[in-house]
C-alpha cells in the first residue's frame, strides 16, 4: 500500500465558518486600548498591549530585536550626468547610500550586476541613476532612436508602480527619458506609440515571451540600441516558473545579438543567498553581487505566534489550533484600534478577503467610522481599484490592509508601522522582504509571525534561530529541464532559425533536445538550421506560470459567465464533479468537469461542507543519478514517473472537519515524469527502532508527511509544489522506501536540493515531529492537508524512531551541492 501526498492544492483548509473568531475568548478588550492615531508608538509598546488578556502573552513564542543601524553614503559616479543627479536631489536624496554607488558604478562600466540589499534600501534607484544617465545620452544622438532600456516585473501592478517613479524622477529631464508601460493592459492604439517611440518600456516576462519575441523586426529599433536590461524582484523567479524565465531571457539575448546589441542586466533582488550565482543562472551571463546594505534601519522587533489550541477535533481525533487567518484578523483590529498602520500578509486571495472582513465586523463595535479604514488587497481587483487601496494606504486614510504577496513585492508602501504575516510565506527571502514593509524613515517597526497549524510554521516559531541565525536560501531554478528547454527552442526557432552556434546558448541539454523535437516534427532542418514550420505560434506551446495542459475554465452553467480559470494539473482534485468551488467568498458546486473541453460547469450553493479529493499514486523508478550509503540505508536522487487517479471525494463539515460521506469519482489516471529524492531502510534497521510490521505504514506515512512540510526551510519551494509516497515495500528496492518529488514535469530542482541537504533537512523533520506537544499526531507535525489517504494510518512515535536509527547512519558531511 502506498501513501501519497500530492502536489497542487487539493482543497481550501480555511473554511468561512472555521476561521470566526471567538471574541469572548481570544480577542482582547478593544475599548480599553487608547486610540493613538497619527503617533508614531513604539514597536515594544505595541506588542506590549496586544500580548496583554487572557491567554495573549503565552501565545508569543519568541521576540528578536533587531537594533537600529545607521546608514553610510557616498558619491555618485563621474560618468552620472550632472542633471540626473539634480533630479534625484530635487526628489530629496542629497547623496546615494555606498550600495547604490556601487551598483551604479557596475552598470556604468557595462558589468551585470544584482544588488541583494533589505526591503526599502533602495534598489530601484541604484539601477534607475545609470539608465536615466544613459538614456538621456542616447537622446542626443544626432541620429536614430537613442539608446533604450527594457524593465521586467513579475507583476503588472509592479511595472505600474514603477512607471509612476521613474516619470516622478524623470520629469525635470524632459523628453530625453520617455517610459511607457507595455502589457495585457496596454490599450491597443498605445501600443504602436510603445514600440516606436519609447526608450523605456516597463512590461513582464509572459509580454516579452508571447508578444515582444515572436515580434521583434516590429521592436527592431528598440532592439538594436538596447543597452540595460532590468530584472526586478529576481529572487521570485525560481523553480519551474524561473526557469522558463531563464530561457525567455536566453531568446531575448539571442534577438539582441541579431539586431547587433548585448545588453547589460540589472538585477534587483531581496536579500538572498548567493545571489550572483542565482542571477548568472537565470541571465546566462557572469553577474557581480552587491550584498552590504549601507541604508538606515530603525529598531525591528518581530514577534513568533502561536495560535491556541481550541476544542475542536479534526482527523483522527487530533487536537486542532485556531487557524492564523482568525488570529491575524484579532491583530490587525487590535492594531487599528491603536492608530497603528498595518498591512497583513496571506497567502491566499480567499484569506485576504475574509482577515478583511472579520476586522471589519470587530471594528464596527469599538467605532462605526473603522470598519471603511481596513481593506482587502490582491490579485484579480480591477487597475483602478488596486491604485485607490494604494492612494488610500500612502494618505494615512486606510489604517490596515490585509493583502496577498501582489503587496509584496516591490510596491511602493514604506511608512507603515507594522505587518502581520499570517503564515510562513514559504522561505526565509520572503518572510524578511513582506516584514521589511514595516518602519517608517528613522523609526521602529512591529513585524508578527502568525504560524499556522502546518509542521513548518510549528517547527520555526519554536525554533527562533532557524529564522534569525540563519542565512535565506538559495534561488532554486533549472533552465535544463527538457520540459521547460523544448518549447522554449521551438519558440526560438520561430523568431530565427536555431544554427549550430546557437545550440550552446540554451544550456548542455539543447544538443540532445534538438533529435526529439525533429522527431516529434515540431522541427525541422534545413541545411544549417532548424525551422519552425507549424501553422500555430510556437509562443503558445508553453505557459510560462503553469505546469503544463490547457488551464480549466470555470463557467456559471445557468448564464455562461467565465469565473476565472484553474491550472490543468489542479482539476482533477479542485473541480470534479461534486467540488465545492469558491470564487471572490462565494461557494459554488461543480455539475460537470468536461476534460475533453477543459471547462469545469458550476451554480452557485451554499453547502454546509467542504470538499477534499481522495487519490492513489503509485511512482516508479526510471533512472538512479545519484545513490549514496547511510549506514545500511540508502539516499538516492533520480527521475521517476507517478501514476496518480483522484477516485472519489469526501464530504467535511466546515467547523469540525467530520466526514459526512463519501463519493466515488470516474477520472483518468496522470502520468508525470519528474525528478525525486527517497530513502530506504533494511530489516535490521527497522529491528533496531523497533518498528513492527504493523506500524511500519504509519511511521513511512507520517515520516513523509512531516518531510514534505519542512523541506520549504531547505529549498525556495510551498509544500504544494512537491509531493511523496512512502510504501513498506517498494518493487523497485524490494525495501520500505520514502518518496519525495517536484511536481513539474521534468523536476523544478526542490528534489536535487533536498538531496543535498538531506542531513539537515531529515533531521530537522525529526525534531518537528518530536517536539510537538500533542500525543499521536496533529496537523502541526504529522498531519497534512492534502493526504489523498486522509491521514490514515500515520504513527507518530513509530517515525521518530525510524527517522531517529536514519540519521545515526547519515555522513558527517552532506554531498556537496554540484
Amino acid at each position: 500500500m502506498a501513501f501519497n501526498h500530492l502536489p497542487a492544492g487539493v482543497h481550501d483548509a480555511l473554511s468561512p465558518l472555521s476561521v470566526r473568531p471567538v471574541t469572548h475568548s481570544v480577542s482582547m478588550a478593544h475599548n480599553q486600548i487608547p486610540r493613538q492615531t497619527g503617533i508614531h508608538p513604539s514597536p515594544r509598546a505595541v506588542l506590549g498591549r496586544l500580548s496583554t488578556g487572557a491567554g495573549r502573552g503565552t501565545r508569543i513564542t519568541h521576540t528578536e530585536h533587531l537594533p537600529p543601524r545607521p546608514g553610510t553614503h557616498a558619491h555618485w559616479p563621474s560618468a552620472i550626468r550632472p542633471e540626473v543627479i539634480d533630479a534625484i536631489r530635487a526628489a530629496g536624496i542629497e547623496r546615494p547610500w555606498t550600495h547604490q554607488a556601487r551598483t551604479a558604478e557596475h552598470a556604468l562600466r557595462g558589468e551585470s550586476v544584482v544588488v541583494a540589499t533589505g526591503t526599502a534600501s533602495g534598489k530601484s534607484l541604484a539601477y534607475l541613476a545609470p539608465v536615466l544617465s544613459t538614456l538621456l545620452d542616447g537622446s542626443e544622438a544626432p541620429s536614430g532612436r537613442g539608446t533604450t532600456a527594457l524593465y521586467l516585473s513579475p507583476t503588472k501592478a509592479l511595472a505600474a508602480d514603477q512607471r509612476r517613479a521613474v516619470a516622478g524622477l524623470a520629469a525635470p529631464l524632459g523628453t530625453g527619458v520617455r517610459a511607457a508601460v507595455y502589457d495585457g493592459d496596454t490599450p491597443v492604439e498605445e501600443r504602436e506609440w510603445v514600440r516606436q517611440y519609447a526608450n523605456y518600456v516597463l512590461t513582464n516576462p509572459d509580454m516579452l515571451h508571447r508578444g515582444i519575441l515572436p515580434g521583434h523586426p516590429r521592436w527592431s529599433s528598440f532592439l538594436r540600441a538596447l543597452r540595460y536590461v532590468v530584472i526586478d524582484e529576481c529572487h521570485t523567479y525560481r523553480g519551474v516558473f524561473g526557469s522558463h524565465v531563464a530561457q525567455v531571457l536566453r531568446r531575448l539575448r539571442r534577438v539582441c545579438a541579431r539586431y547587433g546589441s548585448s545588453p547589460v542586466f540589472l538585477l534587483a533582488s531581496a536579500t538572498a543567498s548567493d545571489p550572483a550565482v542565482a542571477a548568472s543562472r537565470l541571465t546566462g551571463v557572469p553577474v557581480v553581487e552587491i550584498t552590504e546594505d549601507s541604508s538606515p534601519r530603525g529598531e525591528v522587533v518581530f514577534a513568533l505566534w502561536e495560535p491556541p489550541l481550541t476544542e475542536l477535533h479534526g482527523e483522527q481525533g487530533a487536537p486542532v489550533r485556531r487557524t492564523a487567518t482568525a488570529e491575524s484578523a484579532d491583530l490587525l483590529t487590535d492594531l487599528a484600534v491603536q492608530g497603528v498602520r498595518t498591512v497583513t500578509f496571506v497567502r491566499s486571495r480567499r484569506g485576504a478577503e475574509l482577515i478583511a472582513l472579520i476586522a471589519q465586523e470587530r471594528l464596527a463595535e469599538v467605532d462605526r467610522s473603522l470598519p471603511g479604514r481596513i481593506a482587502a488587497y490582491r490579485g484579480g481587483y480591477l487597475p483602478e481599484e488596486r491604485r485607490a487601496l494604494e492612494r488610500a494606504l500612502h494618505s494615512g486614510e486606510l489604517l490596515g490592509l490585509a493583502a496577498t504577496t501582489a503587496l509584496e513585492l516591490g510596491m511602493d508602501i514604506a511608512g507603515l508601522d507594522a505587518v502581520v504575516v499570517a503564515g510562513y510565506p514559504g522561505t526565509r527571502a520572503s518572510l524578511w522582504q513582506q516584514a521589511g514593509r514595516a518602519g517608517r524613515t528613522g523609526e521602529g517597526a512591529l513585524a508578527i509571525l502568525v504560524a499556522r497549524d502546518d509542521p513548518l510554521d510549528t517547527y520555526l516559531v519554536h525554533h527562533p534561530d532557524a529564522l534569525f541565525r540563519q542565512p535565506v536560501e538559495s534561488t532554486v531554478l533549472d533552465p535544463d529541464n527538457p520540459y521547460v528547454l523544448a518549447p522554449h527552442l521551438c519558440a526560438a526557432a520561430a523568431e530565427l532559425p536555431l544554427t549550430e552556434p546557437d545550440l550552446e546558448l540554451f544550456g548542455p541539454a539543447t544538443e540532445e533536445l534538438m533529435p526529439q523535437l525533429e522527431q516529434r516534427k515540431l522541427l525541422r532542418r534545413r541545411a544549417t538550421a532548424w525551422h519552425w514550420t507549424r501553422r500555430e505560434r510556437a509562443a503558445d506551446l508553453t505557459d510560462i506560470r503553469g505546469a503544463g495542459g490547457s488551464p480549466v475554465q470555470v463557467v456559471e452553467a445557468a448564464t455562461g459567465r467565465l469565473l476565472g480559470t484553474v491550472d490543468a494539473a489542479a482539476a482533477h482534485t479542485t473541480v470534479h464533479e461534486g467540488a465545492v468551488h469558491l470564487h471572490q467568498g462565494r461557494s459554488y458546486l461543480v455539475k460537470q468537469l468536461d476534460l475533453d473541453d477543459s471547462v469545469a460547469l458550476v451554480e452557485e450553493a451554499s453547502p454546509p461542507y467542504s470538499t477534499t479529493a481522495r487519490d492513489t499514486t503509485a511512482i516508479s523508478i526510471l533512472e538512479t543519478t545519484t545513490e549514496i550509503p547511510w549506514g545500511d540505508a540508502r539516499l538516492c536522487f533520480g527521475s521517476v514517473e507517478v501514476t496518480n487517479q483522484v477516485v472519489s471525494f469526501l464530504r467535511r463539515k466546515l467547523i469540525t472537519g467530520e466526514v459526512l460521506g463519501e463519493s466515488k469519482l470516474d477520472l483518468p489516471p496522470r502520468t508525470l515524469r519528474t525528478r525525486a529524492v527517497w530513502w530506504t531502510v533494511t530489516d535490521d534497521q527497522l529491528e533496531e527502532a523497533r518498528v513492527h510490521p504493523q506500524a511500519l505504514g504509519g511511521a513511512l506515512h507520517a515520516a513523509e508527511h512531516a518531510s514534505i512540510g519542512i523541506l520549504p526551510l531547505f529549498a525556495t519551494c510551498d509544500r504544494w509544489d512537491i509531493g511523496g509516497v512512502s510504501v513498506p515495500l517498494h518493487p523497485d528496492t524490494l525495501l520500505p522506501t520514502v518518496f519525495v518529488y517536484d511536481g513539474h514535469p521534468g523536476g523544478a530542482g526542490f528534489a536535487e536540493r533536498a538531496f543535498h541537504t538531506a542531513a539537515r533537512w531529515l533531521a530537522a523533520t525529526r525534531e518537528a515531529i518530536a517536539a510537538c506537544e500533542c500525543e499521536a499526531g496533529c496537523p502541526s507535525c504529522i498531519q497534512s492537508p492534502k493526504c489523498g489517504n486522509g491521514n490514515d494510518p500515520l504513527d507518530k512515535k513509530a517515525a521518530i524512531r525510524l527517522l531517529t536509527t536514519l540519521l545515526a547512519g547519515a555522513p558527517e558531511q552532506p554531498p556537496a551541492a554540484e
